[in-house]
């Protein structure tokens, strides 16, 4: 019998190498010691959050199906990349934070001397198969090399659309730093990243990177990768701090009271990183919209206007029922109420928060008039949540 295997050793086998792995070992002892882990799940801030879909699947099935709503989900005309440069990159930037959207949540950021790259996707598709799952909608500005060395990446959570297989295997072979949620290591070992360049951290926790000091702060989302969803890995928001800068990447995340907590805790910004795309009113408490973004920069840096705000999680990828164009006119609209700076770059613009903003509705070209449908009836907007 020994050269038979198993049922379950043949399903190992045919399980897609970008599923990642299980938190296995001391990882998962550490999980099971974490506050945050209770139940056999991590647990949301604030209290349980629906991570799937409400209503019924016929009323999902309709609205992602409509057949007027349905074409203004991607772009009618080419997205309007900026054909980014090493040379862009090899510059110093003159006031110490230069920070370069290439896409949907992926940021290089220019801190104080150091580069830092929050979750990078270079695939083509946000999905564990090549042949199926949301393509993008624009090409990448640049290639991984081009980027030129990065000292630390940094994972927000494992869902496809932030933590890309063929992206972190490029990244593999430098001999860069990744800093990841707790139980998120399990993955990037398994595609071939070494545990000594690992920082796997729980919420509040902090790394040093060089002269950066890198903090894991909660964010109401969820995570998991394969067929069998453990909930064995944690999702995170990020602060990153240097010598004269600060900044926070927001990953996925609904709103919550505890951007207030982690702006009194690390803020002010210089600048934010804010999911504002993907939401819907079939999952309100897992995505925000623009104003729910606009709302958490704002809480993160006290109360009122400060900083910028770059938006992120939109244009890239075609991942819920609003037009493609909304999250950006939203957005450019709430901030101008608002009288909150923010900056509105192409993909691949370059652009320091110190200095002159990227200001243009670049996406009106590839769109046409946007459908002010934030502005209309049933237009999702969910309430804060009640403090104290």
């Amino acid at each position: 019998m020994s050269g038979l295997r198993s049922p379950n050793s043949g399903f190992r086998a045919l399980r897609p190498a970008a599923f990642g792995a299980d938190p296995g070992g001391e990882r998962l002892a550490r999980i099971r010691r974490s506050p945050h882990f209770k139940d056999g799940v991590f647990q949301n801030p604030g209290g349980p959050a629906r991570t799937r879909p409400s209503g019924s699947s016929l009323d999902l099935a309709k609205v992602f199906l409509d057949k007027d709503t349905r074409p203004l989900r991607a772009p009618r005309g080419t997205v309007p990349v900026h054909p980014t440069t090493y040379a862009d990159l090899a510059e110093v930037p003159a006031t110490g934070l230069r920070l370069t959207w290439t896409g949907h949540s992926s940021v290089l950021a220019e801190i104080d001397g150091h580069r830092v790259l929050f979750d990078p996707v270079w695939g083509e598709r946000c999905s564990p198969f090549p042949f199926a799952g949301p393509k993008r909608l624009h090409p990448v500005p640049l290639s991984l090399a081009a980027l030129g060395p990065v000292d630390v990446v940094v994972i927000s959570h494992d869902h496809y659309d932030h933590l890309d297989l063929p992206t972190i295997k490029a990244l593999a072979g430098t001999d860069t730093l990744f800093a990841v949620p707790l139980g998120v290591g399990a993955h990037l070992e398994h595609w071939g990243v070494s545990p000594d360049r690992l920082r796997e951290l729980d919420w509040h926790e902090s790394t040093r990177v060089g002269g950066l000091t890198l903090t894991a702060t909660p964010a109401r989302h969820f995570c998991g990768r394969g067929l069998r969803n453990t909930q064995h890995t944690l999702w995170a928001s990020w602060v990153v701090a240097g010598e004269e800068h600060r900044i926070y990447h927001s990953g996925d995340t609904g709103y919550f009271d505890g951007f207030a907590e982690i702006g009194a805790a690390h803020g002010p910004f210089d600048a934010t990183m804010i999911q504002i795309g993907a939401y819907s009113e079939f999952w309100p408490d897992i995505h925000m919209t623009p104003e729910e973004g606009l709302r958490a920069h704002l809480d993160l840096q006290g109360g009122a206007p400060h900083g910028v705000l770059l938006p992120i999680h939109w244009g890239t990828f075609n991942l819920a029922p609003h037009p493609w164009a909304e999250p950006g006119e939203w957005t450019k609209e709430a901030a101008e109420e608002a009288g909150q700076a923010v900056a509105l770059p192409r993909p691949g613009e370059p652009f320091e928060p110190a200095g002159k903003l990227p200001a243009e509705a670049w996406w009106r070209s590839a769109s046409g008039s946007a459908r002010r449908t934030w502005r209309s009836v049933g237009a999702f907007v969910a309430e804060p949540p009640k403090r104290g």
